[in-house]
This record gives C-alpha cells, sequence and structure tokens, in this order.
C-alpha cells in the first residue's frame, strides 16, 4: 500500500494512504492536572461582574477587645472597643483558543481538522487551568520565600515556619524547609515505619499548630510518591473525593495529588532568593501541602465564546475556516492579595513572577531581589488563615 504526506495550512502533516481509513486519536499523557481536584473551590465573595481587569474581596478583622472592670468609686468613662475591615484584590484572566483548515483540505485527507479541535476542548481547557493553578502556587511559595529567606527593606527574613514562631510575623515566611533531609528517610534500626515520613507531619504541624486540619492534600512527585509506596505507607483503602479517588497516607491525613508536573525551582532561581537577608532555602525540591478548596476559581462570562471567520477569497477561492474559542476565570489563592498589574487579564508567567519597580519579572531576571515583592502578597492577619504550603526538602 502507498503510503504518502501531505502538509495542509499552518503545518498540519496528514499522513496518507490510498485506501482511506477512519483517523483514531492518540491519547493525552500531559501531567497529571491539579484542575478538578478539591484544592480547587469557589469563593461567593468573588465577584466577576467588576468593570475593571480587578475586583477586591472584603471582610471585617477579628476583634481585639478591651474588657474593662466595672467600678463604683471611678467614674471615668469606659474604654471601648473597636473593629476594622481590611480587602483583598483578585485579577482576571481571559484565554483564547483557535485553529484555521484550508476548505478543500479535506477532499485529500478525508478529515475535517477543525471537529479535533473541537472534540478535544474540554482537554485544552483543563490542561490551561492546570497550568494556571500550578504557576499561582509557585507564586504563592515565592512570595513566602521573599518573607523569609529573602526579606527586605530594613527587614531580615527569620526562615520558615517553626512549632513556636508567631503566625502573625511574617517575617517567617509560611513555608517548612526540611533541609538536606529526605521527605521520606531511610529506614535504620531506630526509624520505620510512619517516622520515616516524619518530614510531612513535622511540615503540617509547624505550620498550622494547634489549628491543623484534619486532612490535607499533598501534591509531590512520581519520585516521592514512589518513596511512599516503598516505605507501605500508601493506606490499603483510599478516599474517593467527587469523581476522584485518592491514595492516601496516615489514614487519609494526606490525600495524594501525583504530578510530574515541575513544582520546584531551578539552581539558578534558588540561588537568587537566597541573596537576601533572610534564612536560606536549603531543600532543592518542592512539595506543596494545600487545604481544600485553597485556591477559588470563578468563570468569567466571556462573550462570543465560540466564533468562526469564513474567508472565501483566500486559497485562491478554496476558502478558509477558522474558529476560536475563549474562556476567563479568576484564580484567588485564599488569604492573598494581587500585586501584580492591574491593567490587563493576567498570564502565567506573571502569576509566579516578583516585582520590581512596578514591573513583573522572573526571579533571576530581577536586578535586587532584596528590592522585590512578589505578585502574591499575604493580607490575612494570621498565616493560619492561609491554605497553601510549601515544603522545601531533598
Amino acid at each position: 500500500m502507498t503510503i504518502k504526506s501531505y502538509t495542509g495550512a499552518l503545518g498540519d502533516t496528514h499522513v496518507l494512504q490510498e485506501a482511506i481509513s477512519a483517523y483514531s486519536d492518540e491519547a493525552y499523557t500531559n501531567a497529571k492536572k491539579l484542575s478538578g481536584t478539591g484544592i480547587v473551590g469557589t469563593n461567593p465573595l468573588i465577584n466577576t461582574d467588576t468593570e475593571t481587569f480587578i475586583g477586591q474581596v472584603r471582610w471585617l478583622k477579628p476583634l481585639n477587645p478591651t474588657i474593662n472592670v466595672a467600678s463604683l468609686t471611678d467614674s471615668a468613662a469606659g474604654d471601648k472597643t473597636t473593629f476594622a475591615s481590611d480587602f483583598l484584590r483578585y485579577v482576571k484572566s481571559v484565554r483564547t483558543h483557535g485553529a484555521e483548515k484550508v476548505n478543500m483540505q479535506q477532499i485529500v485527507t478525508q478529515s475535517d481538522g477543525l471537529a479535533k479541535v473541537g472534540r478535544d476542548l474540554g482537554e485544552t481547557r483543563s490542561q490551561d487551568e492546570h497550568d494556571a493553578i500550578l504557576a499561582v502556587l509557585k507564586g504563592v511559595a515565592i512570595s513566602e520565600v521573599l518573607n523569609g529567606a529573602s526579606a527586605g527593606s530594613g527587614t531580615t527574613g527569620l526562615g520558615g515556619q517553626s512549632f513556636d514562631n508567631d503566625p502573625t510575623d511574617k517575617k517567617y515566611g509560611f513555608y517548612v524547609d526540611l533541609g538536606a533531609a529526605k521527605p521520606i528517610v531511610d529506614a535504620t534500626v531506630a526509624v520505620q515505619g510512619a517516622a520515616r515520613a516524619e518530614g510531612f507531619l513535622q511540615a503540617i504541624g509547624k505550620a498550622f499548630k494547634d489549628y491543623e486540619p484534619e486532612y490535607a492534600y499533598l501534591v509531590t512527585s512520581p519520585e516521592v510518591y514512589a518513596s511512599l509506596r516503598s516505605a507501605n505507607l500508601v493506606d490499603e483503602i483510599g478516599v474517593v473525593d467527587g469523581n476522584i479517588m485518592f491514595s492516601t497516607i496516615f489514614n487519609g491525613k494526606f490525600r495524594i495529588i501525583q504530578t510530574r508536573a515541575s513544582q520546584g525551582f531551578t539552581t539558578a532561581e534558588l540561588a537568587k532568593l537566597n541573596t537576601g537577608n533572610g534564612v536560606d532555602i536549603i531543600g532543592t525540591k518542592t512539595s506543596f501541602i494545600v487545604l481544600p478548596g485553597a485556591i477559588a476559581l470563578e468563570s468569567l462570562m466571556v462573550p462570543d465564546q465560540v466564533e468562526i471567520y469564513r474567508n472565501a477569497n483566500s486559497y485562491k477561492g478554496g476558502g478558509a475556516t477558522s474558529i476560536w474559542y475563549r474562556w476567563g476565570y479568576v484564580l484567588a489563592p485564599a488569604g492573598y492579595d494581587w500585586n501584580g498589574s492591574q491593567d490587563k487579564f493576567v498570564s502565567n508567567n506573571e502569576y509566579r513572577s516578583v516585582i520590581e519597580g512596578n514591573t513583573a519579572k522572573a526571579i533571576t531576571d530581577a536586578t535586587s531581589i532584596i528590592a522585590s515583592t512578589g505578585t502574591w502578597t499575604r493580607k490575612v492577619a494570621s498565616a493560619l488563615s492561609l491554605g497553601i504550603l510549601p515544603v522545601f526538602h531533598s
């Protein structure tokens, strides 16, 4: 049988044979997605109908009450309790995805290329959301490392969380650095069973202290997951959450989200972050402990979500057809204020950038990391209100 190849518009290559058979679809093997898992929730206070690129969520701060002792002899007025409010900003993002076909190409290929694009739109959108969520996780990690390892403006970062630090002191970044230790240490005579993964238990205890949650999601790599399995720490029975079956460890304490997507920072990025005044990060790899619903995702009502454009004149009158899909959303990590651009739709690169001189830059492009801030800045008074905990390890 004769096999030929045909390259159409936009570099699409079709494999042809003299007896045309139906096309099949190759399965997607992208990294396992974070979208659709329990770390993503909603926030009813997010209003997607605002007229600008950003919006605000407002709340009343906890009271710091003044208690008076009544007196029968002192006629002075009692001291009154005051209260205050605060707000944080969120930012919108709109994404587009398009394709074009040469109308007469179908006579040769017997395949409508636009049908493939439309059929796989669900995969395209979920991959886009995954990439954006991962960028937000990294952006939050950068912001917190700037607090603990690279704090500037006359302050000195005091490192990550410990069992004893004040959760309202922002000189402590909301992260835990296990240093040179592996999250799953090698077995010894003294260290067996669950003790081998004590690093993750230490991390969640240091971060949330007496507010430690009943369970959390552990976003980690296949390498770490393999270590958990080899240590026989994965629970025999997992947990069904929505339509997803999660493997768990420590009797459901951590629900494992395994993905090969890069969660950490390069050697150059860590070196740059460690040039500040604070405590250097030692761990070279990153996992995330994330509380349920820690990242709010609210969809935008985008006009003309699907649009088709036909150009009959092109290709010598054979014509071409373009199709465009549009969608948008707000991603807002709990407790963080958007500190990036406010006059455009945000990109994934901006989610994970630093701000230097009102300009978003990659970490390694910053002239002075001490003079930089994250695109996400902690806005709540106590770190115990946060839900994204980076864990650095080796």
